[in-house]
């Protein structure tokens, strides 16, 4: 049986990473053109969202952590009993794994594009080009840690119900010899 304290946890600890992703894309930084007179250069405003990108990431992966660790990652440990639950298992391991790179990427991504700020300055008329995050960078990564929240206590409980029942291989083992 699937620990529900485990799930209870893991669910908490995906919903402050959520939380934190969607934090993230609403503080992106933003960037204004200042001018002194003579030159003009780029004047962003506080960079919270990288802090709060990688934050969300490593609640992310301390959820995958708890849960892969629960379940010995699904290679080591005893043999699952051959049923249903043990094929779901596999599929939600490979799209847990898939769902958990592709959210780390976006958020990790976009905190590292998020921290970079142009520093050169124009002293021409033209204004500077001022590097800004894509707007839902961190939203895409929010997106993928829910999912990979969904998946990974899916996953966690077909792996619990494949573990669970041991195999029963009957009371007739073979070809009776008794008769003859």
């Amino acid at each position: 049986m699937a620990s529900t304290l485990l799930l209870a946890l893991v669910f908490v600890i995906d919903l402050i990473a959520f939380a934190l992703a969607v934090a993230a894309e609403q503080r992106r930084s933003t960037a204004t053109v200042g001018n002194n007179g003579k030159e003009s250069y780029c004047v962003y405003d506080e960079d919270i969202a990288t802090g709060l990108g990688v934050a969300s990431f490593l609640f992310l992966l301390l959820s995958q952590i708890l849960i892969m660790v629960t379940s010995r990652c699904l290679c080591c440990g005893k043999a699952m009993r051959p049923s249903g639950s043990r094929a779901w298992a596999v599929v939600l391991f490979i799209t847990c794994w898939l769902f958990f790179f592709i959210a780390g990427v976006c958020l990790l991504a976009g905190s590292v594009r998020n921290a970079y700020h142009t520093k050169y300055k124009n002293l021409l008329n033209d204004p500077p080009s001022c590097a800004t995050l894509r707007k839902g960078v961190f939203g895409a990564g929010a997106a993928f840690a829910f999912l990979t929240a969904v998946v990974s206590e899916l996953y966690y409980v077909s792996y619990s119900k494949a573990n669970d029942a041991t195999v029963n291989y009957g009371k007739d083992i073979g070809v009776r010899m008794g008769n003859l």
